[in-house]
């Protein structure tokens, strides 16, 4: 957040600071091997973070990986003028299918934003349930429980026992490791989340009825109105019970394929009920801005996760798949 600026409707403002920290990425980065040229370039950037690069510069480059990675970055710039701002370069990317960047530098939008839209939040709960819009989650069902934990985190922990290049060393030489228990975020330990929220390690329990599937709630609410300026209200379900059900959104693409199948009243593949893990009912409060047909009903969401239980949200469903008139 202190690279970028806040403008007057809210949106997060392009600066040259939010560039170079592109720029000084390990994959753009030079390195003791680079060429002069592409040490040139990486410092030309970083003096001037908005100055215009030719595919002829890119070309002289020796490293031509390295090309490939700048010119990445510079069409990721691109985009980000283009818009004025993050919020708009985040819609015209979803809107515009041909974009081919790194989902890494999606996920990295949606992080800074939800930053900015939880930036008066005070609930670790819910800036923990907030993760999931940005960062991926294995799924633990055992004893009932729906609990979700950072996946990088986990396969870190599986891979080295959280002991990082020494537990690496440990694995490969068959050295048997401590088993690392994740702490679980709840009522009684949100305190020690301010501690060690950049760690993404803390558990939270995503059950019907639990706080984290009320504070993911709220979140896409936030969300919702941040870029729609819409209020909405998002009620956690356990199940869509509605002879009128006209319309659903599936925040991944494994609910999507579910609330489909459903919606449509055909039989669900063997194992698809046990992988969707939350459903919510959103009103929208002025369904004036709504499609005539959608006006005074309700819209049903759904999170699943995939049969290797990873839950991967797509947070611009909620703003895509939205009943709005095509003109919106």
């Amino acid at each position: 957040m202190h690279l970028v600026e806040v403008n007057a409707d809210g949106w997060l403002t392009l600066t040259p600071d939010f560039l170079r920290a592109f720029y000084t990425r390990p994959e753009v980065h030079p390195i003791d091997t680079s060429c002069d040229e592409e040490t040139r370039l990486f410092e030309d950037l970083m003096a001037d973070p908005f100055m215009a690069v030719s595919k002829e510069r890119l070309a002289t480059l020796v490293d031509q990986d390295a090309a490939y990675n700048y010119q990445t970055v510079l069409s990721f710039r691109a985009h980000l003028v283009a818009a004025g701002s993050l919020e708009g370069a985040y819609l015209r990317m979803m809107r515009t299918q041909d974009i081919d960047l790194p989902p890494v530098f999606l996920d990295q939008l949606v992080h800074v934003i939800v930053r900015n839209i939880l930036q008066n939040c005070d609930d670790p709960i819910r800036l923990r349930a907030g993760e999931i819009f940005f960062r991926s989650q294995s799924v633990t069902t055992d004893d009932g429980r729906v609990m979700l934990a950072d996946e990088e985190i986990v396969s870190m922990h599986a891979a080295t026992g959280g002991l990082g290049s020494l537990g690496q060393l440990l694995v490969e030489s068959a050295t048997p490791l401590r088993k690392v228990e994740l702490d679980v975020l709840d009522e009684t330990s949100k305190d020690a989340y301010w501690l060690r929220s950049d760690r993404f390690d803390m558990v939270i329990d995503f059950r019907f009825t639990q706080p984290a599937l009320d504070a993911f709630a709220r979140v896409a609410e936030a969300w919702i109105e941040h870029f729609l300026r819409l209020e909405v209200r998002i009620e956690p379900r356990q199940s869509i019970k509605d002879e009128q059900w006209s319309w659903h959104i599936g925040m991944d693409r494994v609910s999507n394929r579910i609330l489909n199948t459903l919606y449509e009243g055909k039989e669900l593949i063997p194992g698809d009920e046990d992988l969707l893990i939350a459903l919510f009912r959103m009103q929208v409060e002025d369904d004036s801005a709504l499609i005539e047909t959608m006006r005074s009903k309700p819209i049903y969401l759904g999170l699943a996760m995939t049969d290797k239980k990873i839950v991967k949200m797509k947070p611009q469903n909620l703003l895509m798949n939205m009943p709005l008139p095509r003109e919106a």
